[in-house]
C-alpha cells in the first residue's frame, strides 16, 4: 500500500467536530529510510509521538459523529504541531535524547519533509475546516515525567490561548466530577504561533479546545476508550451550553 502522511476517518459524518491528532504515528516513512537512527525503545517514547492519543482520537470522532484527522509521521520527522518558522519544527535533541537522523539536516532537507508530510497533512486540515460552524477538538498526550524533571500530577490538561470559549467550561466540568487533577493550560502553555489551533481555528475565529492526556492512563485500548467515553458526554455539553 503507498505510503500517506495522513488518514481520514468519518469525512462523511455529520457533526461539527472537527478530531485531529497532530502526533499521532510513530512512522519514519520509506523514503526517509524507516528510521532516525534511534533505537525502537526510543521511538516507541514521547519523543516520537503521542503515546495513545490516537485510540482516543478514534473513539472520540465516533462519539461526536465527527471526522478525524491523524497525522502518520513521528513529530521527530517533522512536527505537523509547529509553525513553519518555528524554531522546535525539527529536533535534534529532544527530552536528552539525541536524533542521529536529524543532526546534520540542511534548510533543503527541511524543505522536503514540508512538502511531503507537513504541508500535505495541514491541507487536508484545512478542508475538513470547511465545513459548516466548525468546531476543532486537537487531542495528544504528555509523559508522566520529563527527564530529569519532577513528575506531572494532571491526569487532564486543558489548553487555549486567546480563545477559551469552550475551555474554560470544560475545565469546570472537569473539576466538577471530583476525582481528577486538572490542568489548566498544563502542562504547557496553549499558545505557539502558527500550531495548528492557530492556523486552523484561532485566525478564522472558529471554537476550539485542545486536551491533554497523561499517557500512562490511555497506553492501551481499554484506555483509550475510557477517556473517549468520560470526555465525550462532557464536550456535547459544554458546546451545547455555550451555544457556539
Amino acid at each position: 500500500m503507498t505510503y500517506q502522511p495522513f488518514e481520514i476517518l468519518g469525512a462523511e459524518r455529520p457533526g461539527r467536530w472537527v478530531v485531529t491528532c497532530d502526533h499521532a504515528a510513530n512512522t519514519v516513512p520509506p523514503e526517509l529510510g524507516g528510521t532516525l537512527g534511534l533505537p525502537e525503545a526510543d521511538m516507541a517514547r514521547h519523543i516520537a509521538y503521542d503515546v495513545g492519543a490516537a485510540g482516543v482520537t478514534k473513539a472520540l470522532a465516533k462519539h461526536l459523529d465527527s471526522p478525524a484527522i491523524l497525522s502518520n509521521f513521528s513529530r521527530l520527522v517533522i512536527d505537523p504541531n509547529r509553525g513553519e518558522d518555528d524554531p522546535t519544527l525539527l529536533m535534534r535533541l529532544y527530552d536528552g535524547t539525541i536524533i542521529p537522523a536529524n543532526r546534520n539536516v540542511i534548510l533543503a532537507d527541511i524543505e522536503a519533509r514540508l512538502n511531503a508530510y507537513h504541508r500535505p497533512y495541514h491541507a487536508a486540515l484545512a478542508q475538513l475546516m470547511q465545513r459548516p460552524d466548525p468546531v476543532m477538538l486537537a487531542i495528544h498526550s504528555f509523559t508522566p515525567r520529563l527527564n530529569g524533571r519532577s513528575p506531572r500530577p494532571w491526569e487532564v490538561g486543558v489548553l487555549y490561548a486567546t480563545d477559551a470559549r469552550l475551555a474554560h467550561p470544560l475545565i469546570a466540568a472537569l473539576r466538577a466530577e471530583g476525582d481528577l487533577t486538572v490542568g489548566e493550560n498544563q502542562p504547557y502553555a496553549g499558545h505557539l504561533p502558527g500550531d495548528a489551533v492557530d492556523r486552523h481555528a484561532l485566525s478564522a475565529g472558529h471554537p476550539n479546545i485542545l486536551i491533554e492526556l497523561r499517557n500512562d492512563l490511555i497506553s492501551d485500548a481499554k484506555g483509550q476508550q475510557y477517556w473517549a467515553d468520560r470526555l465525550a458526554p462532557l464536550l456535547i455539553r459544554v458546546l451545547a451550553e455555550t451555544g457556539l
